[in-house]
């Protein structure tokens, strides 16, 4: 799920793919120009902010607007929230990981690891590799731009009456193969939250536990991530944690629907994850400093593919490279599902992160604040 996200017909669930880069900026010790964007955020419509920011000051966050527009409950700074495409961090990790350890090769076929799953309609996992998953580079169709998937769980009609469906992650690559590849294997670039479902099932086969135990283990409880889970199919969110809002429609106008219960596994291994603010720029920053990976593998991490109609984004391996206004180089990566809306990044030192989150999907950008954050005063 990429693209910044609304969730507006299409991939609006876009567990948003997007936009970060290296270098070191100055700490923004005020962070004025942050609260601002975050303020501006919520009048232009978007229902609640929650951001932290660490940096050799220390760690600082900041809240607007709702966490309930029934209550008017203001958002928190330790609100848990759905990452979305921000899992893919997650996934890369594990896979570098398991790089690292000798146990695959990113240059293996899916087919080695999955044989015979990516078939069909042109379709053929002897001809992708695990890179190309996940840099997006594979040519798999997106299947959350599928119309019957838009319809049955973005749209109104169709969430409403399906939010608590359980799909498996062969459910949701069998719908991708009923499309053509968008081209031929490592001929081009396009965003495919079916790559990082496909990511999830080799990790299952490589290790023969589940991604979200090997998430688990190798990287929420080594970096003590209490707030960040991956929720399978439970459709609560721990608390503190604020209501997710969305039009549930393809324009931006008309009434905010309550979205917060869901059954994430419509974003599998491409977008579950459930976080805070705190912990993600904790993840990061640990992931820069290389805290995660080897040397090898953080650099294989950050090797990049231009992103097309983007000058200011690349993309490495579940990891977005991004050029701010101001020219510096951020690291991390956007997610987007279901009423929730959120960026997350580092500068490549590891000295200053910062981690924000929208409570409605249909308008704003978090990259305002992330560029607030890393550009302003």
């Amino acid at each position: 799920m990429f693209v910044r996200t609304a969730l507006v017909a299409a991939t609006a669930v876009a567990l948003s793919a997007a936009l970060l880069a290296p270098a070191a900026a100055a700490p923004a010790a005020g962070h004025r120009a942050t609260r601002e964007a975050v303020r501006t955020a919520v009048a232009a419509g978007v229902p609640g902010v929650t951001a932290t920011a660490r940096d050799p000051h220390g760690t600082w966050s900041t809240t607007a607007g709702v966490g309930d527009t029934r209550t008017g409950a203001p958002r928190s700074a330790f609100d848990h929230y759905r990452v979305g495409s921000i899992t893919k961090t997650f996934v890369a990790t594990v896979l570098l990981q398991l790089e690292a350890e000798g146990r695959l090769s990113l240059d293996d076929t899916v087919d080695r690891w999955l044989p015979g799953v990516v078939r069909g309609h042109g379709n053929d996992g002897r001809r992708v590799t695990v890179r190309q998953l996940l840099d997006h580079t594979s040519g798999i169709y997106n299947y959350t731009s599928d119309d019957g998937f838009v319809r049955t769980y973005f749209l109104k009609d169709g969430f409403l009456r399906h939010r608590y469906d359980t799909l498996t992650p062969a459910d949701l690559v069998a719908l991708a193969m009923r499309h053509a590849p968008d081209f031929a294997p490592g001929t081009d670039w396009s965003y495919s939250n079916t790559n990082y479902v496909l990511a999830g099932m080799v990790i299952n086969a490589v290790t023969g536990h589940s991604y979200a135990e090997e998430i688990t283990r190798r990287v929420i409880e080594p970096l003590r991530l209490t707030g960040t889970v991956v929720p399978g199919t439970r459709t609560t969110l721990p608390s503190p944690s604020s209501r997710a809002y969305s039009k549930l429609a393809e324009t931006a106008t008309g009434p905010a629907y309550d979205v917060t219960a869901l059954n994430p596994s419509l974003a599998s291994s491409a977008g579950e994850i459930i976080s805070t603010s705190a912990d993600l720029t904790r993840f990061y920053q640990a992931l820069l400093r290389g805290r995660l990976l080897p040397a090898h593998q953080l650099k294989e991490m950050k090797t990049t593919v231009p992103v097309p109609g983007d000058p200011h984004s690349a993309y490495g391996l579940g990891l977005i490279d991004r050029t701010l206004s101001c020219g510096v180089h951020v690291w991390g990566h956007d997610g987007g599902i279901h009423g929730s809306s959120s960026t997350a990044a580092t500068t490549a030192d590891g000295r200053h992160a910062l981690a924000v989150n929208f409570n409605g999907d249909w308008t704003g950008d978090p990259g305002t604040v992330l560029d607030a954050e890393f550009c302003g005063d």
